[in-house]
């Protein structure tokens, strides 16, 4: 997982959770950058890539956390397994989920990232040090991505285009939790279709419609708790943890 700008803010929030938890972690975007699946990376693969992670790290049952775009993975994953026992996503909506925007906004990216690899002289960034895939100054920043990269995130969201969150609640029967901070919401200029990626409007519009259906539902509060911040350690541990710690108690 992505963890923002410090990589040791990370550490820190595993080692939060591995005080009441086994903990498998990794870095599948990461390992994206480094390995691209560039017509390969539907949502059916993702699931599965994260099963087969818990199988090689030899965990039946499991919980998932994950961030913006690997939040939407978990509830791949959840809606293709049984073997789910809670389920956490952060900065991502399970229900009216920007994917028609995001398919836009990945589209645009991969058009932008073929100009540039075609300009003469172009080069691409070493694998080993990706660039965000969520810049928060899209509209002036220069797109360096591969394209081979930018093309598998182009290939998820075209495999989720028919994809209804409403459909799926009833296959989640997993305690879950959903939180992004109040001012999750990024505008994108008309490089990238001029678009809104809005994540916390739907958590706040269908807050009665997710807890109807299961969900515990959290939006944290401050002026500057955006996509970046709400993630921090510092924000996600705290709601996190105790949530874990409950959903999970022995009845």
């Amino acid at each position: 997982m992505q963890w923002g700008v410090d990589p040791l803010l990370g550490e820190r929030f595993v080692q939060g959770l591995a005080e009441s938890f086994r903990v498998v972690y990794f870095d599948y975007e990461s390992y994206l950058f480094s390995n691209p699946y560039p017509e390969g990376l539907t949502a059916e693969r993702a699931a599965r890539d994260m099963l087969e992670i818990a199988d090689a790290a030899e965990v039946g049952r499991f919980s998932y956390y994950g961030y913006s775009w690997l939040a939407l993975v978990g509830l791949q994953v959840a809606i293709r397994t049984d073997r789910m026992e809670s389920l956490v996503m952060g900065g991502f909506p399970p229900l009216d989920g920007p994917y028609a925007e995001m398919l836009e906004v990945t589209r645009r990216t991969h058009e932008l990232a073929r100009q540039n690899w075609l300009r003469p002289g172009a080069s691409v960034p070493p694998p080993e040090s990706p660039p965000s895939m969520e810049e928060h100054d899209w509209d002036s920043a220069p797109v360096t991505v591969d394209p081979q990269v930018a093309l598998q995130f182009r290939t998820l969201y075209e495999s989720l285009a028919d994809f209804d969150d409403r459909r799926v609640q009833d296959k989640l029967g997993m305690p879950r939790l959903v939180f992004a901070g109040e001012r999750d919401m990024i505008a994108y200029g008309e490089r990238f279709g001029g678009v809104t990626v809005d994540i916390a409007g739907p958590i706040e519009r269908h807050r009665r419609s997710m807890e109807q259906a299961g969900w515990r539902v959290e939006l944290l509060r401050g002026a500057d708790m955006d996509h970046v911040k709400a993630m921090q350690p510092d924000a996600a541990l705290p709601l996190i943890k105790p949530w874990l710690e409950k959903a999970l108690a022995p009845r």
